[in-house]
């Protein structure tokens, strides 16, 4: 009776699982592994999550008649361990695209060679996979994103993959412990499959007015389902079929699917700019500390990094106006603020979280390099009534409408002045 290990890392779903799918469909036992690895460096918050993810993904094993094996240690050896015990003769997995991700491929291609094990790595991580898409002039990835939005909307989408309806295990095998029920989480998401879906039901009706309202910071017009597509507890390519009458919301899921060909094609991403400017950044830990606890003194800014450690995420629209305030303001360096996000988010990763950061510091795939963010005019337009720095920043929670942008002009009250950067800003006051 053939036995086949589906490795499971960023794909902790049942539902369009390729690697699950494809393991159901070779082999009349199949075992469902998830190695926690204590190398992989992860903040408190997505811990948290992850042990959700994990708890979730176990039950609707079970429900299935298998289960959610649990191991700790190093994935291959581990993964290797395993198929020597019930007698495996293939592991899937799913593709990936961080530079520790592909060192584990690399590394789990070589023993199973060496142990006759078959390895089929499928996709799953993105809509379309990283590589599949090159520029027609050369090179191994776009450096653009509107050439490769139209190649990307052109290009045909894998078909979804089945949801096993019954999974057999080998008999007498030690599931694992799963860590205690994470602590409450508070104002944070609570991760799982079924929690995806609850969000994603949620959001749907949303979708027509996704386009006008996804840049109101105070508004729920944004899906709160990153955190679930970077730990796969919702296939980005089944959400993209069920977007597709919003083409702006379909085209957020291709800047996904972007830097992840950015990051497959520059392993260095996290380290390295793609554009060398002769950037010379300042060191200043006082701002930065400040800047991190949200205590800059504007407080759309401050807003967005309190919100960020209460919930673990933050609004886009405002992750691009405390990026550009750290670098383009402050003159710090994109790699620091780009670390203390990709701690705390539970939606951080490396091709997203980093390609980001470069786009907004000027040092990556933006084409308009020397763009800035001026926080105030930001503030106004997209949270006019500044119903979202009240709701994050008590101490500005009197202060009506869109004066509390600019609590500097208010005679009196007690908030931090503005952090000055090394070139005067027009929004500041003299």
């Amino acid at each position: 009776m053939r036995t086949a290990i589906a490795l499971l890392t960023r794909d902790l779903r049942v539902r369009d699982n390729p690697a699950l799918a494809l393991a159901c469909a070779d082999a009349e036992r199949v075992v469902p592994l998830f190695v926690r690895d204590p190398t992989v460096p992860a903040g408190a918050n997505r811990w948290r999550f992850l042990d959700g993810c994990l708890a979730d993904l176990r039950d609707s094993l079970r429900a299935r008649g298998g289960d959610l094996i649990i191991r700790r240690g190093d994935p291959v050896a581990q993964a290797l361990r395993l198929a020597g015990e019930v007698g495996a003769t293939k592991i899937t997995i799913a593709g990936d695209v961080s530079g520790f991700a592909r060192r584990r491929e690399r590394r789990l291609a070589e023993e199973c060679e060496t142990h006759r094990v078959a390895l089929v790595v499928t996709p799953g991580v993105t809509v379309i996979p990283p590589g599949a898409l090159t520029p027609s002039g050369g090179g191994a990835s776009y450096r653009v994103f509107t050439p490769y939005w139209r190649a990307w909307s052109a290009a045909t989408w894998r078909d979804p993959s089945p949801t096993p309806r019954r999974i057999t295990l080998p008999p007498g095998l030690d599931p694992g412990d799963l860590p205690p029920p994470p602590p409450s989480a508070g104002r944070g998401a609570v991760g799982g499959e079924a929690a995806a879906r609850r969000t994603l039901r949620a959001f749907l009706p949303h979708l027509p007015e996704y386009a006008d309202e996804h840049d109101i910071p105070a508004s729920p017009g944004t899906s709160r389902l990153s955190p679930y597509l970077r730990f796969g507890c919702l296939s980005p390519r089944e959400l993209a079929g069920l977007a597709g009458g919003s083409a702006e919301f379909v085209r957020q899921l291709c800047w996904r699917d972007f830097f992840y060909q950015v990051a497959a094609a520059f392993p260095r991403i996290r380290t390295e700019p793609l554009r060398s400017g002769g950037d010379v950044w300042r060191v200043d830990d006082d701002a930065f500390e400040a800047w991190r606890a949200g205590l800059t003194g504007v407080p759309i800014v401050d807003a967005g990094m309190r919100q960020l450690a209460a919930e673990g995420w933050m609004h886009n629209r405002v992750r691009m106006i405390t990026a550009s305030f750290l670098t383009k303001h402050l003159g710090l360096d994109w790699r620091r603020g780009a670390g203390v996000f990709f701690d705390l988010l539970l939606d951080g990763d490396v091709p997203n979280n980093y390609g980001n950061w470069q786009w907004v510091a000027g040092v990556g795939n933006d084409t308009k390099p020397y763009r800035r963010f001026n926080p105030v005019r930001q503030a106004h337009r997209f949270d006019p009534s500044g119903d979202y720095v009240r709701r994050y920043v008590p101490e500005l929670s009197a202060v009506d409408g869109g004066a509390v942008h600019e609590p500097w002009r208010l005679p009196g009250l007690r908030y931090p002045a503005p952090l000055r950067g090394p070139s005067p800003a027009a929004w500041l006051p003299d």
